[in-house]
């Protein structure tokens, strides 16, 4: 079965999805876009179509898509002003289809993102790479926030910046938690603003950066509007504080595992309806299966439901393979899930 990750690199233990290639810490900016299989650029190209597909010498037969710049005239290839080909400088091979005001984001871009927060700060670049061929791309690197919820169960804090080129995601950046004892992935955005950021060609809510691809993508701008400081780690790590004082009755979790996996939306939902093996799943997790279920953060609270959630997403549920999944936890519909995991335990508190 074909990989969505095309390349990856890591520093510390392997990720949870097992995949990537190793490196050492604090490696420069040129080693991860090496090792990461980022070190190519995004290129352009005019569309053209044909506009007389008949064979000229057999006009009723139509002439094969391999013969036919060899025997078209010029005049029948037309060109597409209005669009253009993204392509891969290394292999050729096409990423995307795009209208002339998108604004490409490298490869080399989404890691120079962190090279001062690497180089001046406490961050350090933990996995970055390539999903889809070339079409998505992302850095992750840990913050140097970190905390105890109820003093053994460790979250740590991320930055992760992740951009598309078939039109599936904005240029992102976010806060992102990695829970160490059960290695669970949540972002950090728990209320929207009343507003846009003060960028009109960007939106922001508390620890997320959306830059669409119809403008040009800023890294210093959005460093800025993300606030890369303590208030928005702050702000989380007393919302999780929250959610581990929050007991919860039986009755009460399994009204939260309906609610998350059943949104009565089929866009979003884990499969458009009702998903009997998600809930009794998560349900398990939570009541003493999962990873770190039973430390006293998690035990019985809505912390642990919430852990529950983003370990069957990040671990448990059904994928094409270990990547799809990843790809789903970060990206998709498993990101979406988590938020709204994340949006009802809040709501309990």
């Amino acid at each position: 079965m074909a990989h969505l990750i095309d390349s990856m690199a890591f520093v510390g233990q392997t990720p949870w999805h097992g995949l990537g290639n190793q490196l050492t810490a604090k490696q420069p900016i040129e080693i991860w876009a090496e090792q990461a299989g980022m070190n190519w650029t995004i290129e352009q190209s005019p569309v053209h179509f044909m506009a007389d597909q008949g064979n000229p010498k057999h006009p009723d037969q139509p002439i094969q898509l391999k013969d036919s710049l060899l025997h078209l005239p010029y005049n029948n290839i037309l060109p597409f002003t209005d669009h253009k080909v993204l392509f891969r400088s290394d292999t050729k091979q096409p990423l995307s289809i795009v209208s002339q005001r998108y604004h490409m984001v490298q490869p080399r871009q989404i890691l120079e993102f962190y090279r001062d927060l690497t180089e001046k700060s406490d961050f350090e670049l933990e996995t970055a790479g390539v999903l889809k061929g070339g079409k998505k791309l992302w850095a992750l690197a840990r913050t140097g926030q970190s905390a105890s919820i109820k003093g053994k169960d460790v979250t740590n804090g991320y930055v992760l910046l992740a951009t598309a080129c078939d039109g599936t995601l904005a240029t992102t950046a976010q806060f992102t938690s990695i829970l160490v004892v059960c290695n669970n992935t949540l972002a950090i955005a728990l209320r929207e603003s009343n507003g846009k950021s003060n960028s009109a060609n960007s939106f922001s809510n508390q620890g997320i950066v959306k830059v669409p691809h119809n403008t040009k993508f800023d890294a210093a701008s959005v460093k800025q509007q993300l606030g890369i400081s303590v208030s928005a780690w702050d702000e989380y790590i007393y919302r999780l504080n929250l959610l581990s004082d929050r007991k919860v009755k039986p009755v009460e979790a399994d009204r939260f595992l309906w609610n998350v996996f059943n949104d009565g939306n089929s866009s979003s939902s884990v499969s458009g309806g009702f998903n009997e093996r998600a809930i009794n799943k998560a349900k398990t997790l939570f009541e003493g299966h999962g990873r770190g279920a039973m430390l006293q953060s998690a035990r019985g609270t809505a912390f642990g439901l919430l852990n529950a959630i983003t370990e069957f997403v990040d671990h448990e549920r059904k994928a094409k393979s270990t990547d799809h999944r990843l790809d789903s936890a970060w990206f998709g519909t498993g990101a979406a899930v988590k938020q709204r995991a994340l949006d009802l335990a809040v709501q309990m508190i």
